[in-house]
C-alpha cells in the first residue's frame, strides 16, 4: 500500500503531470493547464509537431521532447530518471487524456510502482464529451475504444460487447466506420446509437438512430473526422430470455458455407467450427453438408 499527498512538498519533489489538451476547440485549454505547461521542467508530448503548435499559441517556452507508442521503452526510462532526481514534467498527448487510447499507461504505472507523485489534471475528453450529448443513458457506461482492426477480432469482442448491458463507448476512424457499423448489425442487433464526429470543431455533428439507419447513412456520405460511437447496452430481458446466437436463422449448410466464404477456411476447418458452435459432433456436420443434401 501507499498513500499520495499529491501536494504535500510540492515545490521539493519531483511530479509528473497529466495534462489534458483540446480535442479540436483550442479554447477548451484550461488556465491550470497552461499555467502547469509553463512552469514545468519539460513536457512530453505524442507529437513534438502538434505540441509545439500548442506551446506557441499559448506561448509556452518549455521544452518539448517525445514520448510515443515507438519510443515508450527508451523515452520513458529518461523521464523517470528527471523524475527522480526531482524534475516537474507534463505529460500530454495530441488531443484529449493521455493513456485513454493514447500514450502513457506504462509511465504512470512505473511511476506509481516508485512511489513517484503523479497527477492528473481534469480537461477535454472524446468519449465523455460524446457521451453527454448523445441521448442515450450516460450511467453505467462502459468504455472499450478503439476496436481491433482485423474483421475476426473485432467480430470476436463485439459478441463479448453485445452482452453489456451498459451504455457501450467506442472509438473508430472514418475508413473502418461501415465495415464495424456492419458487424454491429451483425453482432449486436439493430439498437440505439449515436455517431459523434469532429467533436468541438466547426463541422461537429451527431447522427443519432439505430444501427441499421447509420450504417444506411454511411453508404452514401462521404465520411470524414474521427468518430465516437456511443451504443445502447443490452437490455436486461433480452440477456434473461437467454443467449442468442447470429447463426440461429442459418441452415447447418449456410452455417458452413459462411466459414467458408467469409473466414476463408477450408471446408474441414468450418465443419469443425461449425460443430463447436452447435454443440454438434463433427461427423454429424461432416455427415450433413457432404452427403445429405
Amino acid at each position: 500500500m501507499h498513500q499520495q499527498k499529491s501536494f504535500e512538498r510540492e515545490n521539493e519533489k519531483g511530479i509528473l503531470y497529466l495534462v489534458p489538451t483540446p480535442i479540436g476547440n483550442l479554447e477548451d485549454m484550461t488556465f491550470r493547464a497552461i499555467k502547469i505547461m509553463k512552469e514545468a521542467d519539460l513536457i512530453a508530448a505524442e507529437d513534438t509537431r502538434n505540441t509545439k503548435k500548442l506551446c506557441n499559441y499559448f506561448e509556452i517556452e518549455t521544452p518539448v521532447t517525445s514520448y510515443h507508442e515507438h519510443n515508450k521503452e527508451s523515452s520513458g526510462y529518461k523521464l523517470l530518471e528527471k523524475i527522480r532526481d526531482g524534475a516537474k514534467i507534463a505529460l500530454v498527448s495530441d488531443a484529449g487524456m493521455p493513456t485513454i487510447s493514447d500514450p502513457g499507461t506504462e509511465l504512470v504505472a512505473e511511476a506509481i510502482s516508485e512511489g513517484l507523485t503523479v497527477v492528473p489534471l481534469p480537461g477535454a475528453n472524446a468519449a465523455l464529451t460524446a457521451l453527454i450529448a448523445s441521448g442515450i443513458q450516460p450511467q453505467p457506461f462502459y468504455y472499450y475504444g478503439f476496436l481491433p482492426r482485423g474483421k475476426k477480432e473485432k467480430k470476436k469482442e463485439l459478441e463479448i460487447l453485445s452482452k453489456q448491458t451498459a451504455t457501450i463507448v467506442l472509438y473508430e476512424s472514418p475508413h473502418r466506420l461501415k465495415e464495424t457499423l456492419s458487424l454491429m448489425l451483425e453482432g449486436l442487433g439493430d439498437r440505439k446509437i449515436v455517431l459523434c464526429r469532429e467533436l468541438t470543431k466547426k463541422y461537429e455533428e451527431f447522427i443519432r438512430g439505430t444501427i441499421s439507419e447509420t450504417l444506411e447513412w454511411a453508404q452514401t456520405e462521404e465520411i470524414r473526422g474521427e468518430f465516437v460511437l456511443i451504443i445502447e447496452g443490452a437490455s436486461l430481458s433480452s440477456i434473461e430470455e437467454g443467449e442468442t446466437h447470429w447463426w440461429e436463422k442459418l441452415s447447418l449448410n449456410e452455417h458452413v458455407e459462411h466459414y467458408i466464404s467469409e473466414e476463408k477456411m477450408n471446408s474441414k476447418e468450418a465443419i469443425k467450427q461449425t460443430a463447436k458452435d452447435r454443440g454438434m459432433q463433427k461427423r454429424d456436420v461432416y455427415q450433413a453438408y457432404h452427403v445429405d443434401e
